[in-house]
């Protein structure tokens, strides 16, 4: 594994003043169109009126949202839901929330919920620097998981990572003290990114043991999904790193 520790940070490294938070209008994402299946109409029709939240809602009580206190776990772009979906049923005894734009991933996931009976998950289709400014509250999150954003490969994109200073600074605020950020990449030059930024932010602490890269191995928890499985017989590399909230 390349030592994230020692790059050349002319080479990749994050430029700060071309980086400013996504509230100025400048978006992480692109929203793409695309054919609703029956399953997927479904889960937005029938389900969502179950499991779904909006930002109008406003800030939540997450023990009166669940009915129950338990560690709490946001993640961020889950795309069609199916690792999401893995975790809550693979772990009942802890509380989920995802956020995704896309509507297809969104329906997907709801209908697979539902068919699971699912009751630990909940889904927001929003932009999540809104929901994390205007709905969770401060030091509630026990974990949050940013698994494979878009990387925006090319340098004059590079402004659109949603890793960027501001945002890890506002989910620090929404980790609990000792709460952790898992972030996981199979872009190498993303997963440099991601170890400037968090090397540069205050009240993190990487958990990594080796002291050659920022990286970790794949942990159990994280599932595999099938585009990672197909990276790895093809010999494509998947970055995973966990820091932790200290202040």
């Amino acid at each position: 594994m390349t030592d994230l520790n020692t790059h050349d940070p002319a080479s990749a490294g994050p430029e700060w003043p071309d980086a400013p938070l996504h509230r100025r209008g400048i978006k992480s994402y692109v929203l793409r169109a695309g054919r609703m299946t029956q399953a997927q109409s479904r889960g937005l029709e029938e389900v969502w009126p179950r499991l779904g939240l909006t930002l109008a809602e406003g800030r939540q009580d997450l023990d009166a949202l669940f009915g129950r206190q338990a560690p709490r776990v946001v993640e961020i772009g889950f795309g069609m839901g199916a690792s999401l979906v893995e975790q809550a049923e693979r772990h009942p005894d802890t509380d989920f929330i995802g956020i995704e734009v896309h509507a297809p991933g969104v329906g997907k996931l709801l209908d697979e919920a539902d068919k699971h009976g699912l009751t630990n998950l909940r889904v927001y289709r929003e932009d999540a620097l809104a929901v994390l400014e205007q709905c969770l509250p401060e030091a509630s999150l026990d974990t949050l998981q940013l698994f494979f954003p878009d990387p925006w490969p090319k340098k004059k994109h590079h402004k659109r990572r949603i890793v960027q200073p501001a945002f890890i600074e506002l989910i620090r605020t929404r980790l609990k003290i000792g709460g952790t950020l898992h972030m996981a990449t199979d872009w190498e030059a993303y997963a440099e990114w991601m170890a400037e930024v968090l090397g540069a932010a205050p009240g993190y602490a990487n958990t990594t043991d080796s002291a050659m890269s920022s990286c970790v191995p794949r942990p159990e928890f994280r599932p595999l999904t099938k585009f990672e499985a197909r990276g790895e017989r093809l010999g494509h590399g998947v970055w995973d790193l966990i820091y932790r909230r200290t202040a």
